[in-house]
């Protein structure tokens, strides 16, 4: 076997035959992969035979999800369960139309698949090809659970993502008593969720009944009896596990005996509630002046109280990191260790280093005030003046937030005098050929 190496290849041109099958499905519809088909839909399609023996009828059959819908030539071609109004049979020349209308519509998000069976006249080619589609969703959207979160929070659970619109409400009943009566004044939904907030504290373990009215999924279909509704037990808050404050309990003995009717019980019942929401209260105290827990308004309140002296904006966690740290900056006002952990606490900068302020020093016949050299302070100024120096360079915002906490956090009778920041980096002048002058415009480095 031997090679040859041709120098080059031209191609004049190129031809692109396409082979057509003989015999094709066409004009289908709904068409494979379709979504949203209405239940109600006619399944429509077309063979065509490309060559020229044309379809052969009595060969054609159509399966719709595995049940034979349409027999060509059969005296009845169309299945009596197939055979709505719109149902018609084709044939013009080279071509066979094939028009199925369910008679009961379609299921609700079903996936309903064609399996379509033909051949030529002659049997020279055949066909067997399956394809699919999707109906559109009918079904109302169920719910599935209920359930309390909180004293005025109750999250109601769907089978589907939902809509509320603004004729949606969500009525609450009490199935026990002594109960509050609830509505719900807020509703949030987070897909096939929703959060209702109530306009007063749930009477704790008293079971209560969700119904809701009004909410659609995505399509439209809006929620119906009896699966509009669940069951969910009143929220207790959290108490310790040793506490024992039974109202009914404290009282005598011969009370207790005397109430036949129960009135006495009921009474007491709607006052423990009182006293449980109280005493819930008073478990929740803590969380206002922890500063992990606090809701942000407190945390306010508590940098207030302990004399914030910054004036810089901060997010939520900010504040609550300085409310944490502000106590200990107080203790180390005065000290070059607390400049430098406020500094690193409030801009993320490292100071290099605090060193005494030196003025410049005059040179006699070279210095000229107010160009390279500026009058020097007193010796009493100087012996307490310092300056800052830091490894980067800062923005004005940061200069302006640094001077701001160094002036509060230094000592009283010193002076802060210059942020020494390091220079920009001297880049060597370049050359221009025929301009440049070595030792005077440019030096050689």
């Amino acid at each position: 076997m031997s090679s040859v190496e041709l120098p080059a290849l031209y191609v004049d041109s190129v031809a692109l035959l396409v082979s057509t099958p003989r015999l094709v499905l066409v004009n289908r519809d709904p068409s494979p992969g379709e979504t949203g088909v209405p239940v109600d839909a006619a399944l429509a399609l077309e063979l065509v035979e490309t060559g020229p023996d044309g379809v052969h009828r009595a060969s054609a059959r159509v399966w719709i999800d595995g049940v034979l819908a349409f027999e060509g030539g059969a005296p009845t071609e169309i299945a009596p369960a197939y055979a709505g109004p719109l149902a018609a049979v084709v044939q013009p020349p080279d071509t066979l139309r094939v028009v199925l209308h369910p008679v009961v519509p379609l299921a609700s998000l079903a996936t309903v698949h064609v399996r379509v069976l033909a051949q030529t006249v002659g049997g020279a080619a055949s066909l067997d090809e399956v394809y699919s589609f999707v109906v559109e969703d009918r079904t109302a959207p169920r719910v599935v659970g209920a359930q309390a979160l909180a004293q005025r929070t109750v999250r109601v659970a769907f089978d589907e993502p939902v809509l509320v619109p603004p004729g949606a409400t969500f009525a609450l009943t009490a199935l026990g008593a002594p109960a509050v009566p609830l509505v719900a004044v807020a509703a949030l939904v987070d897909g096939s969720i929703v959060l209702l907030t109530l306009d007063t504290e749930m009477t704790p373990d008293v079971t209560h009944e969700v119904v809701a009215s009004g909410v659609t999924d995505l399509f439209g279909n809006a929620v119906l009896g009896p699966y509009d509704r669940a069951i969910f037990t009143g929220f207790r808050p959290a108490r310790p596990e040793r506490r024992r404050f039974d109202l009914w309990r404290m009282l005598p003995k011969h009370n207790r005996r005397d109430d036949q009717t129960g009135d006495l019980f009921r009474f007491i019942a709607c006052l423990q509630e009182v006293t449980d929401l109280l005493l819930a209260d008073v478990d929740r105290w803590p969380d206002i002046f922890d500063l992990e827990r606090a809701p942000e308004a407190f945390v306010e309140l508590i940098l207030r109280d302990l004399g914030n002296p910054f004036p810089f904006e901060f997010d939520t966690m900010g504040k609550r990191r300085l409310a944490s740290v502000l106590v200990e900056m107080y203790r180390q006002k005065g000290t070059a260790k607390g400049i430098q952990n406020a500094i690193r606490f409030f801009l993320g900068i490292d100071i290099s280093a605090i060193t005494p302020f030196n003025a410049d020093t005059l040179f006699l016949g070279e210095s000229e005030l107010g160009v390279d050299w500026v009058l020097g302070p007193s010796d009493r100024f100087a012996r307490y003046a310092f300056n800052i120096e830091v490894a980067r360079t800062l923005t004005d915002r940061e200069r302006r937030q640094f001077r701001a906490i160094v002036e509060y956090l230094k000592p009283a009778h010193t002076h802060f005098v210059d942020l020494v920041e390091p220079l920009p980096p001297v880049l060597p002048n370049h050359w221009e050929l025929g301009l440049s002058d070595l030792g005077e415009t440019t030096d050689l480095h």
